[in-house]
């Protein structure tokens, strides 16, 4: 954006083959599907996200300069916290997070945008979910040097109370949204989900997964976006369905103290090992943006074990084991 959070300004090539990556179209995108999304919420829930616009201007970030749209709703009647960020970063050099595995990056300018959601509902039958969609363009700086891009996102389901079928239509959409482009797509970006989404200081994984992917640059750049294009539409057909299945479930204290305790599973993952949140803080983002997607409360009790047998000890010893759900 320059100047305004409703437009993309990446600085790329003008050439337009299907090779050649379009920032603009990506933000364009990328802006659509946030208020769709947030349409969509608003629709469940009730209440009304607060739209909060924000640039940076260069000088004000270490690294770059930048601006985005975050819509967040909090104490709803359904979602308790609920977080959908737009985002675009320009970066003056990129930081160790963004150029560590790609060395030839060091120092250079980038662009990054993307849109990111996670959502913390009040019912602990409901699950929290996480949906990321993202886009990495460093332009050319000279015939050695030439655009560098690629694609990312996925999302993934960490449900407090196990349901199978909740399981199953969630990991289903996923894949049916991903078959139109390859049949080997939705195994690999599973197991990819699987094994990023793991709190290794536990030997657990944050939930029960659904797709994940990065660094996605072939074969060309419109082949890539429409990936990503599928992942990002097919967020609510995967999500909203399993929220009006289980808004409504009765639930008491016992439910809620579990549900704060597994949520305390998610701030570690985010705060310890989510590259995403690591990014944003390395490059200057908007920290407030950055750390709404932590749930509004959350719990830790020392080496406190679900009673064997119960619904709690039944989530970690049948669902937080990676498995094929369809």
């Amino acid at each position: 954006m320059s100047g305004s959070a409703g437009r993309s300004s990446a600085s790329l090539p003008a050439d337009t083959s299907p090779s050649s990556p379009d920032g603009a179209e990506v933000g364009s995108y990328l802006l659509a599907l946030q208020q769709q999304i947030v349409a969509r919420l608003e629709q469940l829930d009730g209440g009304r996200f607060l739209q909060d616009r924000w640039e940076r201007e260069p000088g004000q970030a270490l690294l770059g300069s930048g601006g985005g749209l975050t819509c967040v709703l909090e104490n709803g009647k359904v979602f308790e916290r609920a977080g959908v960020l737009f985002s675009e970063v320009r970066l003056a050099s990129l930081p160790p997070s963004a150029s560590a595995h790609r060395p030839q990056l060091a120092g250079r300018a980038a662009t990054a945008m993307g849109v990111s959601l996670v959502l913390h509902p009040r019912n602990p039958y409901v699950p929290t979910v996480h949906m990321n969609v993202r886009f990495f363009v460093a332009p050319p700086v000279s015939d050695d040097a030439p655009a560098v891009w690629w694609f990312g996102g996925g999302m993934d389901l960490t449900p407090f109370y196990a349901f199978e079928e909740d399981a199953t239509h969630f990991h289903r959409t996923c894949r049916d949204a991903l078959q139109p482009h390859g049949p080997d797509l939705y195994p690999r970006f599973k197991t990819w989900c699987d094994e990023y989404f793991f709190l290794k200081h536990r030997n657990e994984a944050r939930g029960i997964g659904g797709v994940f992917f990065d660094d996605l640059d072939q074969p060309d750049f419109a082949a890539c976006f429409a990936i990503m294009r599928g992942v990002g539409d097919a967020f609510l057909p995967a999500y909203a369905p399993i929220v009006e299945r289980r808004l409504d479930t009765p639930w008491g204290e016992r439910e809620r103290a579990f549900q704060c305790l597994r949520r305390g599973r998610y701030v570690e993952f985010n705060l310890i090992y989510d590259r995403g949140t690591l990014f944003g803080l390395m490059s200057g983002g908007r920290t407030e943006s950055i750390l709404c997607s932590m749930p509004p409360e959350a719990q830790w009790r020392y080496r406190l074990q679900p009673e064997p047998g119960s619904a709690e000890a039944r989530l970690a010893s049948h669902f937080l084991q990676p498995r094929d759900w369809v």
